[in-house]
């Protein structure tokens, strides 16, 4: 989005900013990493031609984006770093389409950051739920009180600012708002320009290493356009998102292809495979004449153990480091359902601790097995938690086992063993943080989108039993009904 209306109100930063902090803290005496070879550069014409080429396709080809609309309508600027710091972090690990609705929501509800620094983080959860990694929501609303408390109300000016002093602001999130809202000229990088920025510059070794994203960093400072930084981010970013795609991309629609290393490479190959095809010469070198990084050691290469699949072409790069096994947990949790007002179903919540994973939302009666339990075990635990939020006594025989639902977090494979109890009478407590809900006040909560799952293998049983009264004993259903909370376990956990 065109800047040109809006008066710079930031000075041009240095193109090669300095790398962001590390948990180790450097030695004094540590050398610098080493500027990289010129293979993994562009020179000072190849970054005229792609600035200029990049957003001419982007002025061309950009999509119509909410978020992009009203910070190109939007005067003020601090409402207009507002609204691009909310999208961006709704954007962070989460498909642009499911952002969407959720974008125009939100801002509709709190269009200033005054307005979501008065709200509750109950009210936060509940605008976030369903869109997942809920402590960004927490995070967006701890930044807008800040800036209220203790800023005037006035959005930090500077990527450097963004970053100090908003709680859950990264370096890129800071760079792209800093860019977009405020025309500072500096880079961006993000999973999409990490793509794009190793593609164009066969960069083949670890991105998550420190080198090459300092060299990732430095390139993207180096190439932003001067003139229309903000744009030029956000082309970056989109070409990566619907061009240069990380399985299938679409190199023949790409305005870069002409400075594309990986591109070329793949060109070369195939012309090399054709030529020894033809010439049946078994011993002919593959690719001998590919234009490749002259460094005797470079730590942006591709290391002699990743070998190039033709099968992958440009796909080749970025290579990706080995992703960390997720944790296996259990969690036992009780549906407890008791007949409201008028007969209506009623469901009892908890609200979780307001910090750790889903912080402040609501859900069933739960409790994490620390380790490997029998059923029996399992089933005392859960009863205990039981007694111990409800104030009366709750036996073994009153539950009666549904199934599992399994739900993947980022980190966290995560299995409900999932119980159900009805009609037993609990004492009223006086707690904040329990409440008897309807089916639409459930809905309506700060639900995890794993307790609208349990409720749904609830619901898939007594469907099977011909009605939307709760099943007396669910151990009584035939064979083949007993079979259903494993289908119903595979079928919802493809939704995680």
């Amino acid at each position: 989005m065109g800047r040109s209306a809006i008066k710079r109100v930031c000075k041009k930063v240095s193109k090669k900013e300095p790398a962001s902090p590390s948990k180790k803290p450097a030695g004094k005496n540590k050398d610098p990493s080493p500027d990289p070879a010129p293979h993994h550069t562009f020179t000072s014409e190849e970054t005229e031609t792609l600035r200029k080429e990049l957003l001419t396709w982007y002025d061309r080809c950009k999509r119509d984006l909410p978020w992009r609309r009203l910070a190109a309508a939007e005067m003020d600027a601090n409402r207009r770093a507002y609204s691009v710091w909310v999208s961006e972090v709704m954007l962070q690990q989460t498909q642009v389409s499911t952002v969407i609705d959720y974008y125009t929501k939100w801002m509709k509800t709190w269009p200033t950051v005054e307005d979501l620094a008065a709200a509750s983080l109950e009210e936060v959860n509940e605008k976030w739920s369903g869109l997942g990694y809920y402590s960004r929501g927490r995070r967006l609303q701890e930044g807008a009180q800040k800036v209220v408390r203790d800023l005037g109300g006035q959005m930090p000016r500077t990527a450097e600012a963004l970053q100090k002093l908003l709680p859950g602001v990264g370096r890129y999130t800071a760079g792209a708002v800093a860019s977009i809202s405020y025309g500072q000229v500096t880079g961006v990088v993000d999973g999409n320009v990490i793509r794009v920025l190793c593609r164009l510059r066969r960069i083949g070794a670890d991105c998550t290493s420190p080198p090459v994203a300092d060299a990732l960093w430095n390139l993207a400072n180096d190439l932003v356009d001067p003139d229309r930084p903000g744009d030029f981010n956000q082309a970056m970013m989109e070409l990566g998102a619907t061009v240069c795609t990380p399985k299938r991309a679409l190199c023949g629609e790409c305005p870069l292809q002409s400075l594309c290393r990986a591109y070329k490479k793949v060109e070369l190959e195939s012309a090399s495979s054709i030529r020894n095809l033809v010439d049946r010469r078994a011993d002919a070198p593959i690719g001998s004449d590919i234009e490749d990084c002259a460094a005797a050691s470079c730590s942006l290469c591709m290391q002699p153990s990743d070998r190039w699949d033709g099968s992958l072409g440009v796909a080749n790069y970025p290579r990706k480091s080995a992703k960390k096994p997720a944790r296996e947990e259990q969690t036992v949790t009780c549906v407890w359902e008791r007949p409201g007002e008028q007969g209506a179903a009623e469901y009892l919540l908890l609200q979780r601790p307001q910090k750790g994973l889903l912080a402040g939302m609501w859900e069933f009666p739960s409790m994490l097995l620390e380790k490997a339990c029998t059923m029996k075990e399992r089933e005392d635990i859960l009863c205990g938690r039981l007694q111990e939020v409800s104030g009366c006594e709750v036996s073994v025989k009153d539950l009666q086992f549904v199934g599992e639902v399994i739900h993947i977090f980022s980190h966290i494979n995560q299995t409900y063993l999932v119980y159900f109890l009805h009609g037993i009478a609990m004492k009223e407590a006086e707690r904040s943080a329990l409440r008897w809900v309807t089916r639409r006040q459930f809905m309506e909560s700060a639900i995890p989108t794993a307790m609208k799952k349990i409720l749904q293998l609830c619901d898939g049983q007594r469907l099977l039993c011909g009605g939307a009264e709760p099943v007396s004993d669910w151990t009584a259903l035939t064979p083949p009904l007993l079979c259903y909370p494993a289908f119903m376990t595979s079928v919802l956990s493809l939704s995680a």
